[in-house]
């Protein structure tokens, strides 16, 4: 059943795995098709935006114009390409924040709702001839420049169009003294780019309900599949726990029962019959046995009560006389003189607790460390007053499994073997003083080695 249980966590671990990769897949999708959606979106609201502006498009006519004259001066060799990119680098300049303002205000207008910025490239200048092109400028062998626009890198920035400006120009210039007529076709070819900051948060708010519905779902899942795993181990930790008490108190039952039986039998002998004191010694065996019977069902009755249950009656009692009582009553009780026992009781205060009860609890924890003990056993017993009333008891006893600490106080539960236990019991005593502890507002802890010993601290308040 544990190995099945096992598997069955495994699986559902691994389902749960599988349906997180799966889901990640999907909204990752998600993020891609919402980021390229958005990023179309803003491409369309800003497309030819310098074009349909009476200002921005007077703008650009101003720098073509200059840019023309400037290639008129190269075509007759007054200058060369680095002075004509100079030069065109010179007239954007001078026009540049008043273009980005003027972009800027058009943007308003579109209502874009975001911070974007705006950029054109110069990809090519290429002066067009039949016989053989001059190329002034080309980005695919010197780094790209910004004509106009926001100062960003092309990584950071979102491709919105190119553009292609073809025009044949023909102008005067005077050579050697001489007006000539000077005719030239000029490819000026741009890229526009655009910058958004912050898109991936836009992009996020956009899918925001879908990602807090999967997050629903997924942990809805989850938490699902841990309350079924839970649920099912505690069920079969019930169900252990049951059949270890059932056998436990069958086990408990068969001896006084089997001597009720043997003890009956005899009484209905004819010889039997004929000696008093036979009979006395077998009536007397009987009366034992029942009142072992009856302190049984008591022990399984009385240990089983919640704290909820349990009505205490509580009175004044001196802490160093009550325990110093209890502890000289224990000692008594035990039929070895190997087991030490050492104390350190030196508070000496008046507290309020019900003296059945808690005396119970105490004598709980001593008869297991007696129960549970080793050659040379030796308990220590100390007591300490600060804001609680503290008792603790250490021995060194076989010890208690770390795995099984967490258990030790609940009904039925033993430590040990679920089938073999080499000490007699029900497993109530731990669980009875927990809920007596809790029924004085008070806790109980644990602190255990295997095979070195164990140390139960029990701490309850002063009122």
């Amino acid at each position: 059943m544990r190995k099945k249980i096992r598997l069955l966590i495994i699986a559902s671990i691994l389902g749960l795995l599988a349906l997180s990769l799966v889901q990640a897949y999907l909204i990752n999708n998600t993020y891609k098709l919402e980021k390229d959606v958005f990023i179309s979106e803003t491409r369309e609201s800003i497309s030819r935006i310098d074009d349909l502006s009476p200002s921005l498009d007077q703008m650009n006519d101003a720098w073509q114009a200059y840019f023309l004259n400037v290639i008129a001066d190269y075509q007759v060799k007054k200058i060369t390409k680095q002075e004509v990119l100079q030069n065109l680098n010179s007239i954007t300049d001078s026009i540049n924040n008043t273009y980005i303002n003027k972009f800027k205000t058009e943007l308003s207008k579109r209502n874009i709702g975001s911070n974007l910025k705006f950029q054109k490239q110069v990809k090519t200048i290429i002066l067009l001839d039949s016989i053989k092109n001059d190329t002034v400028f080309q980005s695919q062998t010197k780094p790209s420049f910004r004509l106009l626009g926001d100062d960003f890198s092309i990584e950071d920035g979102h491709k919105v169009s190119n553009s292609m400006w073809l025009t044949d120009h023909t102008f005067q210039k005077i050579i050697n003294g001489k007006t000539k007529s000077v005719t030239f076709n000029l490819q000026f070819e741009t890229q526009d780019l655009m910058n958004i900051d912050g898109w991936e948060k836009i992009v996020l708010r956009r899918m925001a309900s879908l990602l807090i519905l999967s997050v629903f779902i997924f942990l809805f899942v989850f938490g699902l599949l841990y309350y079924s795993i839970k649920n099912l181990i505690t069920q079969k930790k019930i169900a252990d726990i049951k059949t270890d008490f059932v056998n436990n108190i069958t086990h408990e039952l068969k001896t006084p029962l089997a001597t009720l039986t043997l003890a009956t039998k005899m009484l209905k002998k004819d010889e039997v019959k004929q000696q008093p004191a036979i009979i006395e010694n077998t009536v007397s065996t009987i009366e034992r046995q029942n009142i072992r019977l009856q302190k049984l069902i008591d022990q399984v009755l009385n240990n089983s009560l919640g704290y909820q249950e349990i009505k205490l009656h509580k009175e004044v009692v001196n802490t160093n006389d009550y325990l110093d009582m209890i502890v000289n009553d224990f000692q008594l009780s035990l039929d070895s003189e190997s087991i030490k026992i050492y104390k350190n009781i030196t508070v000496n205060k008046e507290i309020s607790i019900d003296k059945f009860y808690f005396t119970t609890a105490i004598l709980n924890i001593l008869e297991n460390a007696v129960k549970y003990g080793k050659e040379g056993l030796e308990i220590h017993i100390s007591a300490k007053i600060k804001h609680n009333f503290t008792i603790s008891i250490k021995d060194n006893g076989i010890g208690i499994p770390k795995k099984q600490q967490p258990f030790l106080f609940d009904k039925f539960y033993r430590v040990g073997n679920k089938e073999v236990h080499n000490v007699k019991g029900l497993g109530l005593g731990l669980y009875y003083t927990h809920q007596i502890i809790k029924a004085h507002k008070g806790n109980i802890f644990v602190e255990s080695e295997e095979n070195v010993g164990s140390t139960f601290t029990i701490k309850i308040p002063l009122k």
